[in-house]
C-alpha cells in the first residue's frame, strides 16, 4: 500500500464551499446563482471520482493541514470506505440540487438564496465527514453539517418548522457533545484518533474492558444522526422541511454521516475482532434490528408520506 499525498481532497471541499459564496454573491441574479450550484455539484463530483483508479491500486491518498495535538492532524485520508461515501454524497447533491431548482421555483419559495447556500454548506460538512483521516476531522465536519442544515429544516419559518429546527439541535448538538467527549477518551487511551484498517492497535492494550465499552455507548450517543431508537424522533419531525431537505436529511447527507461514523468507529477504531471479543458486534446488531423493525411498525401507522417514508435505520 502506498500513501499517496494529494491536494484532490481540498479541492473536492472547496467546491461547495466557494460555491456557497458565489451563490451569495449572485443572489438577485437567480440563474446565474442556480448556475453556480450546479457547476460546483458537478465539479466535486468529478475530482472525488478521480480519486478511483489510486484507491482502486489499494492505496491511500493523503492531505494534511496542520498538527493540532502530539499524534493527530487535522487533514484528510482517504479509503475505498471514505471514497464511496464522498462518491455518493457528490453524486446525490447534482441530483437534488437539479429537482430543487425546479422545487423552489414553481412554488415561488421565499429566502432562496439562504436555501442554495446552507444547502452547499450541509454538502461541504457531508463530504468532510468522508474525507476526514481521524475521528478530531470528522467532529469538525459532522458539527459544520449539523449547523448548516438547521436553517434548512426551519426553513418554511411556521411553527410547525421552528419547532422541528429546534428539536433539530438540541438532539444533534448534544449528540455532539458525545461524539467529542468520546474523541477525548480515544486520545487518552490510544494516544491517536487516526483510522486505522481493523482497529487501532494499542486501544485494546490502554483501556479496560468496561471503559471499552462504555466508550462505544459514548460514540453511539454521538451518532444520533445515524437515527437510531430511542434517539430518533428529531427525524420524522424533521420532515416538515422542503422535500428537497428531506431528501438531504435522509439519503444524501445527515442520517447516511450517523451510519458512516459508526462503521468506522467499529472497524477503523476498534476493529472487527475487539467488536466480537467484546460482545459489541451483537449488542449493535440487536440495535440495529430493534430500530429496524419498530421503525417500521410506526411508519405504518403514519397517514403523511413524509414521515412514513424515512424511517431510521
Amino acid at each position: 500500500m502506498i500513501v499517496e499525498s494529494s491536494l484532490k481532497p481540498l479541492l473536492a471541499i472547496l467546491c461547495p464551499a466557494i460555491g456557497s459564496i458565489l451563490i451569495v454573491l449572485f443572489s438577485k441574479r437567480p440563474n446565474i446563482r442556480e448556475s453556480w450550484t450546479m457547476l460546483a455539484s458537478i465539479a466535486q463530483f468529478l475530482i472525488i471520482f478521480s480519486m478511483v483508479p489510486t484507491i482502486i491500486e489499494g492505496n491511500i491518498i493523503k492531505c494534511t493541514f496542520f498538527t493540532a495535538f502530539p499524534g493527530v492532524d487535522f487533514g484528510f485520508s482517504i479509503d475505498a470506505f471514505g471514497l464511496i461515501f464522498a462518491i455518493t454524497t457528490s453524486f446525490l447533491w447534482i441530483l437534488v440540487s437539479s429537482y430543487s431548482i425546479g422545487y423552489m421555483r414553481s412554488l415561488h419559495e421565499h429566502a432562496q438564496t439562504r436555501y442554495y447556500f446552507c444547502f452547499a454548506f450541509a454538502i461541504f460538512g457531508a463530504v468532510g465527514v468522508a474525507l476526514s483521516g481521524n475521528l478530531l476531522t470528522m467532529f469538525v465536519f459532522y458539527e459544520i453539517l449539523t449547523v448548516s442544515t438547521y436553517p434548512l429544516v426551519a426553513h418554511d419559518q411556521t411553527p410547525e418548522a421552528l419547532f422541528a429546527g429546534r428539536k433539530y439541535l438540541v438532539y444533534l448538538l448534544t449528540s455532539g457533545v458525545f461524539f467529542l467527549a468520546a474523541v477525548v477518551l480515544t486520545y487518552h487511551f490510544a494516544g491517536t484518533t487516526d483510522f486505522v484498517n481493523g482497529g487501532i492497535p494499542n486501544l485494546v492494550s490502554e483501556a479496560s474492558r468496561a471503559a471499552l465499552m462504555a466508550l462505544f455507548a459514548i460514540f453511539l450517543l454521538g451518532f444520533m444522526k445515524a437515527a437510531w431508537m430511542p434517539f430518533h424522533s428529531w427525524l420524522p419531525t424533521a420532515m416538515a422541511a422542503p422535500t428537497p431537505v428531506s431528501a438531504l436529511l435522509h439519503a444524501v447527507a445527515v442520517v447516511k454521516a450517523g451510519v458512516f461514523g459508526i462503521v468506522r468507529v467499529v472497524c477503523y477504531i476498534y476493529g472487527v475482532d475487539l467488536m466480537h471479543g467484546l460482545g459489541l458486534g451483537l449488542a449493535l446488531a440487536c440495535l440495529a434490528t430493534f430500530t429496524l423493525i419498530v421503525a417500521n411498525l410506526f411508519a405504518l401507522a403514519q397517514d403523511n408520506l413524509k414521515k412514513g417514508l424515512p424511517t431510521p435505520r
